[in-house]
C-alpha cells in the first residue's frame, strides 16, 4: 500500500504559505508507518517545535492502473475519506532553504490520520462538490471543496499513473485548503465531510 500526496493543490493555500503555483501537480509520498487509523491519537514528535495539520480529501484506489486515461479515472476509487497531512514546519523549512528533499518533514510516523470509514463513492452526488473542514478544539480552522482544487480527482489519478503504477489499496492524499496552522498537546482534531463527522482525534 503507498500513500502518495498532492502538494499546491488549492490556490489560497499556495497564497498563505508564499509558494509558487505550480504548472502540475506536486506529488510526494508517505511511508505506510506514518499510517495512523482508528482515531488514535497523535503523539507530537520531538524533533518538530512546529507541527501543523493540513485536512485533505483521500481517494482509496479500487484497482490496479498505469497511464489512466483521464476519463477513465473516476473508475480507479471506490470510496472518498478523510486525512491530516501533518507537517513538521520548521523542518520542512530548514529542508527547502537548503534545496534538499523535505520526506522527514512529511512522512515521519504517524503523520497521515485517515478517517476509520470511507463513504462509498456512490454516497456523492457530485465529486466536483464535496465540502469538508476540520474544527480544533470546536473551532473550525479549515474549509475546503473539491471544486476548488487546482487538479481534480481525474487529473491527478491520470498525473500520477503516468509515472507511479497504481494499486488496489493506495490512498491518495489531495490537497489542503488554506487554513493550515500549528497544533499542540491538549488538541482535539475533528473532521468532517458535509455534516458528518469522519475523523476525531486527540494531540498527545
Amino acid at each position: 500500500m503507498k500513500i502518495l500526496c498532492i502538494g499546491r493543490n488549492y490556490a489560497e493555500h499556495i497564497a498563505e504559505l508564499q509558494n509558487e503555483t505550480p504548472d502540475a501537480p506536486v506529488i510526494f509520498a508517505k511511508p505506510d508507518t506514518a499510517l495512523l487509523q482508528r482515531n488514535q491519537p497523535f503523539f507530537l514528535p520531538d524533533f518538530s517545535q512546529d507541527i501543523h495539520h493540513e485536512i485533505e480529501l483521500v481517494l482509496r484506489v479500487c484497482k490496479n492502473g498505469k497511464n489512466i486515461d483521464p476519463k477513465f479515472a473516476h473508475t480507479y476509487f471506490d470510496a472518498i475519506g478523510l486525512g491530516i497531512d501533518f507537517t513538521a514546519r520548521d523542518l520542512q523549512s530548514k529542508l527547502k532553504a537548503k534545496g534538499l528533499p523535505w520526506e522527514l518533514a512529511k512522512g515521519f510516523d504517524g503523520s497521515a490520520p485517515i478517517s476509520p470509514e470511507f463513504k462509498p463513492v456512490t454516497d456523492f452526488a457530485d465529486l466536483s462538490n464535496i465540502d469538508f473542514r476540520l474544527e480544533v478544539n470546536g473551532e473550525v480552522r479549515q474549509r475546503g471543496n473539491s471544486g476548488l482544487m487546482l487538479h481534480p480527482f481525474a487529473a491527478i489519478i491520470s498525473y500520477i499513473s503516468r509515472f507511479i503504477t497504481l494499486k488496489t489499496g493506495d490512498l491518495l492524499f489531495t490537497g489542503t485548503p488554506s487554513g493550515v496552522g500549528p497544533v499542540r498537546i491538549g488538541d482535539q482534531l475533528t473532521g468532517y465531510i458535509g455534516e458528518e463527522k469522519m475523523l476525531d482525534l486527540a494531540v498527545k
